[in-house]
């Protein structure tokens, strides 16, 4: 085994502090995208790229990247990372793990004094989780080419804030373009979010690809109305409406595809009186798949089920696509190559598939990607009792250790 090694205590030290930012009595973390949080998390992680003697990099939608030269400058960059944005009440390990393990890989060379040939980069993704501004994945859609900076600009929240002015708020609209790099290879290390690896005893999990999955918003207008005076064959309610798409797609998850899942996430109801007859709901769905031909399936399943709830109660409607990213596998050398690390640490492993979103979804459309997982606790993740053994998170970033080692040597 290379020299190289990951200090689990160093890497313990900066977890804990980190997630004293935006933390929540019930031990998770509340660091929503461009909230004053999130700002405390990126100075911190700028502090730690510079105290670690990184070349620090913020572009203008704020995904920030620390680099370790290489023995070769012009040679294609190793990048590896994560993000620090959270759920709203998240928990402490999604995103986090990946950064900071990133970031613990890099010092592990530098402790050891090894210089590799490729040029290594840390980044933290912007908006990942999208969860104040849809879609998610916004920093390195941008990155990839897939979202404008403008249109990433012109995203509102609720309140009515956009995603440039907040942007500019904290302090994280950087100068330098959202472009790619001369990218060689992107590896990202996270926590499972899923049983699979706890409930067969494993230590990593060895991704092959990630789902696809479409994000719809539906809106139904009907007519608010007094809840005791007015007959129910009179009314025109919407939430009956939106209620009857999410029963539906409940049951199309059934029939659609082995893997298929969807869920009814977000709703907002106006006037959202006990006794008025609710006059709009806006929801959302989603539907995922590793098979894109049931994904289109079951977006026009949900299509046609908005029209029928809406002819049924006599509902105007609208129905928006506001994300579809396809199914795809990563690069067989990359998977060859984590499965390979996992071995030389003595991990056991498994090769899976990934039903959650994650920022290696674009890169792998830019150059060839690896992910790499270790067990969540009961399979929890995006509540505050997330949990992953520390143990694991140790093995894992030394199985990203081993793979980036692999990876910065130039053939």
């Amino acid at each position: 085994m290379s020299d190289v090694t990951v200090d689990g205590q160093r890497l313990r030290d900066r977890f804990d502090a980190f997630n004293e930012i935006g933390a929540t009595e019930a031990g998770g973390v509340n660091r929503p995208s461009l909230s004053d949080a999130n700002r405390e998390a990126r100075d911190q992680l700028v502090e730690w790229f510079e105290e670690a003697g990184l070349e620090v990099r913020i572009d203008e939608v704020g995904n920030v990247f620390g680099r370790r030269e290489g023995r070769d400058p012009d040679a294609d960059v190793v990048l590896l990372g994560s993000h620090v944005d959270s759920q709203y009440n998240g928990g402490r390990y999604d995103g986090v793990v990946g950064v900071l393990g990133a970031l613990e890989v890099v010092e592990a060379f530098s402790d050891a004094g090894v210089e590799t040939d490729r040029p290594l980069e840390v980044v933290s993704w912007s908006n990942e989780e999208g969860v104040r501004f849809q879609p998610d994945m916004l920093g390195s859609g941008v990155y990839a080419g897939v979202f404008d900076p403008e249109f990433a600009y012109g995203l509102e929240d609720k309140a009515g804030k956009t995603f440039g002015e907040e942007l500019e708020r904290i302090g994280y609209r950087g100068e330098a373009p959202a472009e790619p790099d001369d990218l060689h290879r992107y590896l990202e290390l996270h926590v499972e979010q899923g049983p699979v690896l706890e409930e067969r005893g494993l230590d990593v999990g060895v991704v092959e690809g990630v789902y696809g999955f479409a994000w719809l918003e539906a809106t139904f207008e009907g007519q608010a109305d007094h809840a005791g005076p007015t007959p129910m064959h009179a009314r025109q309610d919407a939430f009956v409406g939106a209620a009857e798409v999410a029963k539906a797609v409940r049951e199309l998850t059934a029939t659609g595809g082995t893997d298929l899942v969807g869920t009814v996430g977000s709703v907002d109801v106006w006037p959202n009186s006990i006794n008025v007859i609710p006059e709009r709901v806006t929801f959302t769905v989603d539907v995922r798949s590793y098979d894109n031909e049931t994904i289109d399936a079951a977006v026009d399943r949900v299509r046609r089920e908005v029209e029928h709830a809406a002819e049924r109660e006599g509902l105007e409607y609208e129905l928006e696509e506001l994300m579809r990213i396809d199914a795809a596998p990563f690069d067989d050398g990359c998977i060859e190559t984590v499965a390979a690390a996992a071995e030389e640490v003595g991990c056991s492993y498994t090769h899976l598939v990934s039903g959650a979103g994650h920022d290696a979804s674009y890169l792998n459309q830019l150059a060839p990607t690896g992910m790499l997982f270790v067990p969540s606790v009961d399979g929890v993740s995006h509540r505050e009792s997330e949990y992953t053994e520390w143990d694991d998170v140790v093995a894992g970033t030394e199985v990203l250790c081993r793979a980036v080692e692999r990876m910065a040597t130039r053939a």
